[in-house]
């Protein structure tokens, strides 16, 4: 596996959040943006002449209070909601997950260290805190959704989520590569957990790039170290397109006189 080549002005970015664009908290609250990312963000929209989203487990409006004031095209949930370009809200038709809060909530309050995290479409329970109640998590939250065909488990990093059946990031990316301003672009993604794998296949179908941040088993094509490590790539990302913007604009006026 080798180190992500850079985009060229012909790219389309797609940026996971947790573990990726910033580093994973103790709670979901408590992750810190780096300084300088959201004018980093702004660049790339500009240079890339919009074709950048995020794709995340969180929630649309969560994103959009960690990164205002800026608003980019975004996957939330998943998929489960989707913003597009024109800034049209695209959301799955939500489930009954009543006993799947009920069994998350009842489990958390009899074990400290577990958080359980209501979103618009899912529901997550949280053990960063308690991993040693990794199991016990898998096993009540499996059993609150049963048979429910509209429903799926969903694993990551020291969380369980349950989420409308037949939503992921892979989707919620091939979705936005149908669209203005992604569509004909060569795009990349980079996530860190294995939530972000459907997101690298989709990419990589499309002769794009899948970035695998952090260690772990992937089929992304290329990898970086850390949250931090994104941010280098971004920044020379960002040197690199207005190296190739400042060309193409003398190439334009050469050939204009």
């Amino acid at each position: 596996m080798h180190k992500p080549s850079l985009p060229s002005l012909d790219a389309a970015l797609f940026l996971d959040f947790d573990g990726t664009l910033v580093a994973i908290a103790e709670t979901p609250e408590a992750v810190q943006v780096p300084q300088g990312l959201v004018p980093l963000l702004i660049e790339l929209h500009d240079l890339l002449d919009g074709a950048v989203a995020i794709v995340s487990g969180r929630p649309v409006d969560v994103l959009d209070r960690f990164l205002a004031p800026l608003r980019l095209p975004t996957a939330g949930e998943h998929g489960a909601q989707r913003r597009d370009a024109e800034g049209g809200l695209h959301e799955q038709p939500p489930a009954d997950l009543h006993k799947v809060l009920e069994a998350a909530n009842a489990l958390a309050a009899q074990h400290t260290g577990l958080l359980v995290e209501r979103k618009h479409a899912a529901v997550a329970l949280h053990y960063r805190l308690a991993p040693h109640l990794e199991d016990l998590c898998l096993d009540a939250m499996g059993a609150a959704v049963g048979p429910d065909p509209a429903l799926e488990l969903l694993h990551g990093k020291c969380v369980v989520e349950i989420k409308p059946a037949g939503v992921n990031k892979g989707i919620a990316i091939d979705a936005f590569l149908k669209e203005a301003p992604f569509s004909g672009r060569r795009p990349f993604f980079a996530g860190d957990d294995t939530t972000d794998e459907s997101g690298f296949a989709v990419v990589q179908s499309h002769g794009g790039l899948g970035i695998k941040v952090g260690p772990g088993s992937t089929r992304a094509e290329a990898r970086v170290d850390s949250p931090s490590a994104v941010f280098d790539w971004l920044q020379q990302a960002r040197d690199g397109l207005v190296v190739q913007r400042k060309g193409a604009a003398a190439t334009s006026t050469l050939a204009g006189r």
